[in-house]
């Protein structure tokens, strides 16, 4: 660990003086101080420039320091930005910008916590921080603890209006800063009614004939066809069919275990029987990676959450294994090992995209075009509706009413009079 240079501590020292921070807390502070620059020492980050600061709080939040600590450590390394000469002459405004500084980067720990406590997927913080960003430039760095629900409005006003954004860009902005307020900032809307709130057209899905479907199976390669064989033929999404695992399948039974879906719920599917023969070959070659993968020394498969140090070295057993693996290793910086992850959703989006530029289908063909595919022909076939639901995993039955528009009425279901029933 390096020492804080005398003139640099000095300088420091004053700074926590005059902000009047707490004699029990300046310790902390110059601990936090010692910690930033070594680690732009070791890291090679500069640490005069403030893109690092977000560097360093990702290398302490892996190290499980606490949101209370990160905050402290933001505070601190703010602080010191201020005695950098560099920055200073650049912005005559550096003090205030500081302190707007601190206050919104508390906001994106605390928006960062209150997704984690509620267990939402890393896609939805990326995409609140992503709105709480734009809120931020929108309003020129206002300070969060002064926002009120006009600038909110304001804000919406000017994406319909000057972006032209679609209604459900507009819905999900809404959404967001309404999280942002009522959970991050601990204030709520004033006027509700107030607040624009775009109408979305109903949605009738693009549905592939079973013809087009196998033409599209036809010119897609391996292990691409295995991918959207189960999109199909399971009606899985994307994401679910990529974060399957070996332990997922139960090829005794025939059926699919999805865990982890859409809003953390889980269900079953039949597995189809036409490509179990295909399902098991694929098995063998993941066997064999994972034997090569094992032999090499590598660290094995990325896993959820803290399970891996709940269960050591779980990563490297066959039942954890990834059922479709990238190609290639990804390193791990802050370890060193090499692990692997799944196929990547582009790689996928890309070969569907070829492989219907090849069949000269003339539809919008997209990953999800095939879930919305399964369960149309199911209802062909006369399913129930209900039990449709359950093979989607919707919650809400009229989630999956929507299909019903897709087909001709009169293939839903015959018209019967109950004394015809045998």
């Amino acid at each position: 660990m390096i020492n804080i240079p005398n003139e640099l501590a000095n300088r420091f020292n004053s700074v926590l003086g005059k902000n009047k921070i707490s004699l029990d807390l300046q310790n902390h502070y110059r601990k936090w101080l010692r910690y930033y620059l070594d680690f732009c020492r070791k890291y090679d980050f500069t640490d005069a420039k403030r893109e690092s600061l977000a560097h360093f709080i990702k290398k302490i939040d892996e190290k499980h320091q606490t949101l209370e600590q990160q905050k402290q450590a933001t505070d601190a390394i703010s602080l010191y930005y201020g005695l950098i000469p560099e920055i200073v002459r650049s912005d005559s405004n550096e003090e205030s910008r500081n302190k707007e500084d601190v206050g919104w980067n508390s906001v994106y720990l605390n928006l960062s916590a209150e997704i984690k406590l509620r267990h939402y997927s890393p896609k939805t913080l990326k995409t609140y921080t992503l709105w709480a960003r734009k809120l931020q430039g929108f309003t020129k760095n206002k300070d969060p603890q002064f926002l009120v629900s006009n600038d909110v409005k304001e804000f919406l006003t000017f994406l319909a209006v000057k972006r032209e954004v679609s209604a459900s860009t507009q819905n999900q902005a809404f959404n967001a800063l309404l999280f942002l307020f009522r959970h991050v900032i601990k204030k709520d809307f004033e006027n509700m009614k107030d607040i624009p709130r775009a109408k979305r057209k109903p949605y009738i899905p693009v549905v592939l004939s079973r013809e087009e479907v196998d033409a599209i199976f036809e010119q897609l390669l391996y292990p691409y066809d295995l991918v959207v064989k189960l999109l199909y033929g399971c009606g899985l999404r994307l994401f679910e069919c990529l974060n399957l695992r070996v332990n997922n399948f139960n090829f005794d039974a025939s059926v699919l275990t999805v865990h982890d879906g859409k809003g953390k719920k889980e269900r079953t599917v039949p597995l189809p029987e036409k490509v179990l023969p295909e399902l098991k070959e694929h098995l063998r070659r993941v066997t064999n990676l994972h034997e090569k993968d094992l032999n090499a020394g590598f660290s094995g498969v990325f896993m959820m959450g803290l399970l891996e140090k709940k269960y050591k070295n779980c990563g490297k057993e066959l039942v954890w294994q990834w059922f479709f693996p990238a190609k290639t290793l990804t390193l791990v910086p802050e370890t060193g090992e090499y692990r692997r992850y799944h196929l990547h959703e582009t790689h996928v989006q890309k070969a569907i995209q070829r492989a219907v530029r090849k069949t000269k289908i003339c539809k919008r063909v997209t990953s999800h075009i095939f879930r919305h595919s399964f369960a149309t022909h199911l209802l062909q076939a006369n399913y129930d509706i209900r039990t449709i639901q359950e093979l989607l995993g919707h919650s809400d039955v009229r989630t999956t009413m929507v299909y019903t528009h897709t087909i001709k009425s009169k293939t839903i279901k015959e018209s019967k009079s109950p004394l015809d029933f045998e």
